[in-house]
């Protein structure tokens, strides 16, 4: 018997369990933007790539791809952070970059981002912002956490890259970028930092670029995550503007 078979099933709630874009609601702001990348060429393509997917027995995490923009309406941004595609473990993406479900063990990443932030901000760990991983608080509160990438295969790093869901977060990035007030973004690791062209410099956004958070990177030279500052600059950008 192959061992996968031998694993046993994810529970429905935490993989997706269709390729239905009307089952993945978002807030109004971003509806227009979703629904055109949905009825587009690349749209409908990834969700045939999706249902074959499915229909193949893969289990596909997170189980809502387009939470983020269910959680933070565009009007609401004031931060953006941007990962690059979903944890691959079993129950561990919630849909929002970094972020894990209640109850999952915090991944070396998100314990390096509460490291920095524990450093920077003077706040308690891991009591800010809830005991746990689950970024929701932030994503409720202006943080849009968003990955370039929406869906990805059980222990499959990188599986649905370049599948077509960059195209629909491109535009997401752009949307945001060209809104009327300025925003911070977070941009870590290099393949954050290549959509930094999609920033207009002369929209007033504070841009902040450093190594991933990873532990692999987070410590390296040229530009450390550990020690970025980022938090600090964020919250000081936010309360000049009066957020």
């Amino acid at each position: 018997m192959d061992a996968m078979q031998d694993l046993p099933a994810v529970p429905a709630a935490t993989q997706l369990t269709s390729a239905e874009p009307a089952e993945w609601p978002v807030a109004p702001g971003w509806q227009a933007l979703v629904d055109g990348f949905f009825a587009g060429a690349r749209g409908r393509a990834l969700l045939d790539f999706l249902r074959a997917r499915l229909a193949a027995g893969a289990a596909i995490f997170p189980p809502q791809p387009l939470r983020a923009l269910e959680l933070t309406a565009p009007e609401a941004v004031r931060v953006l952070i941007l990962g690059q595609d979903p944890y691959h473990g079993r129950g561990q993406a919630e849909g929002l970059a970094f972020s894990v479900a209640p109850g999952v063990r915090l991944p070396p990443s998100l314990q390096n981002i509460f490291k920095e932030m524990r450093r920077d901000l003077g706040v308690p760990f891991p009591a800010f912002p809830a005991p746990g991983g689950s970024l929701v608080p932030w994503a409720r509160n202006g943080v849009l956490l968003l990955n370039t990438c929406l869906t990805v295969e059980e222990g499959q790093a990188a599986s649905h890259a370049g599948k077509g869901w960059e195209l629909l977060t491109d535009a997401v990035i752009r949307q945001v970028a060209e809104g009327p007030r300025p925003v911070v973004f977070m941009l870590w690791g290099s393949h954050a930092q290549s959509k930094r062209a999609l920033i207009p410099q002369d929209r007033g956004h504070l841009v902040l670029v450093s190594n991933h958070p990873s532990p692999l990177s987070a410590l390296r030279p040229p530009l450390p995550f550990i020690g970025n500052g980022h938090f600090g600059q964020a919250r000081a950008f936010r309360q000049q503007h009066g957020y």
